[in-house]
């Protein structure tokens, strides 16, 4: 294997060509960006970023110089277009091409657009959006934002914190509802509302018209709002679009094994666009977090280089909003059963089982908690035990 094409530069494509190196890989590395930026970091943009701008220092993976210090041929401001299996070559949106020994393809996720395309609708995914939504923050009054998931609420937290009146919509009884249970998704809804954020949980927008700079809103429960600015945080889609044709097997993501190898022949997936069968849990799943992302782009990269270890991985995360630290381990949407072990005006720990073992949690404010529940998943402790405990 003389040439390696690593197609995403994102987390889990700049660690994965790290893990090349350190692993003794001397041949040709060629790193796929479709923006124009050095690779970043993206969680600081609905925070820090999105309060003072975006900064190339700041954010940046690794240092400008680094890509040059160890052989990494950068090619940023091409998407990838197509994929040839049979050539082995990947096609840019330029019409270059790039040959390859081995691919790593670590796309990573596109924003999902809401609907109403019509309206001038923001989004929060990339740098330019971070850039952009920053300097209209600071000359806005009224936020709205459609969609309070954790993209939605960390923006939310961020524009009350510059001053905004901020107003968020939801079409759940309550934020996170569905993948946290009605409790847990009141207790963010009353964390929102208690600073300054006014939540209309359970309606759907109706209708909205274009008055000059500003948007008008007319929501399910009668309720009119007027936006000098609107952004949709409605989630994402696994970036894997431009892979269609190629044979490459697709259902919510790449299809891997628990070596993240998809059904190409020396091909791996990385990081968001992945879905891999994790022994941990014994099914399929696609994990879209930054600690999943750094994980598996060095998995890949070792899979890639012959090793045959399945990448096992309890998923993490974590947000910050307001003055809640935010911590969320294992797995919760397919949850069957749960139980809140703590909730009070300063935090919440809830844990969640399925099929009969602990599967997961979600801890505000509890730091030791998130170590506790962390390694009862990874055992595999029963749930019974949980609750007698």
């Amino acid at each position: 294997m003389d040439r390696i094409v690593v197609v995403g530069a994102s987390v889990a494509g700049v660690n994965a060509v790290e893990t090349l190196r350190k692993n003794g890989f001397d041949g040709d590395v060629t790193l796929v960006g479709a923006e124009p930026q050095l690779p970043y970091d993206r969680p600081p943009l609905s925070k820090e970023a999105l309060r003072t701008g975006p900064a190339t220092a700041d954010l940046a993976l690794r240092p400008p110089n680094w890509y040059e210090e160890h052989g990494i041929t950068l090619r940023l401001g091409q998407p990838a277009a197509n994929l040839s299996a049979i050539d082995r070559q990947v096609e840019l949106a330029d019409g270059s091409r790039l040959r390859y020994d081995g691919l790593i393809v670590a796309t990573g996720s596109a924003v999902r657009h809401w609907t109403q395309a019509e309206h001038p609708v923001r989004t929060l995914r990339t740098w330019s959006d971070a850039a952009a939504l920053h300097g209209e923050l600071r000359h806005g009054r009224h936020l709205v934002i459609i969609g309070a998931g954790f993209i939605g609420l960390e923006i939310a937290a961020t524009a009350r914190e510059l001053g905004l009146d901020v107003s968020v919509i939801e079409i759940e009884a309550a934020p996170l509802a569905r993948v946290l249970g009605a409790e847990t998704g009141q207790w963010f809804a009353d964390l929102h509302a208690a600073n300054g954020v006014s939540m209309h949980c359970g309606s759907r927008i109706e209708r909205l018209e274009r008055s000059g700079d500003q948007t008008k809103l007319e929501l399910s429960d009668g309720t009119a709002l007027t936006a000098d600015l609107l952004v949709a945080g409605v989630g994402v889609t696994p970036a894997a679009a431009w892979l269609a044709g190629s044979n490459i097997s697709l259902d919510d993501g790449i299809v891997c094994d628990a070596q993240l190898r998809t059904t190409l022949p020396d091909v791996v997936a990385a990081g968001d666009v992945a879905r891999w069968h994790n022994p941990v849990f014994g099914y399929d799943m696609r994990v879209e977090h930054w600690l999943n992302a750094v994980e598996q782009g060095k998995h890949a990269a070792l899979s890639l280089l012959g090793s045959d270890e399945p990448y096992t991985h309890v998923p993490y995360f974590w947000s910050d909003q307001f003055d809640a630290k935010i911590h969320s381990v294992g797995i919760t949407a397919d949850a069957d059963a749960s139980t809140v072990r703590r909730s009070d005006a300063d935090g919440i720990s809830v844990v969640f089982g399925r099929h009969g073992v602990v599967c997961g949690a979600l801890c505000v404010n509890a730091p030791r908690d998130v170590v506790r529940y962390r390694q009862a998943i990874r055992n595999g402790m029963p749930w019974g035990d949980l609750v007698a405990a």
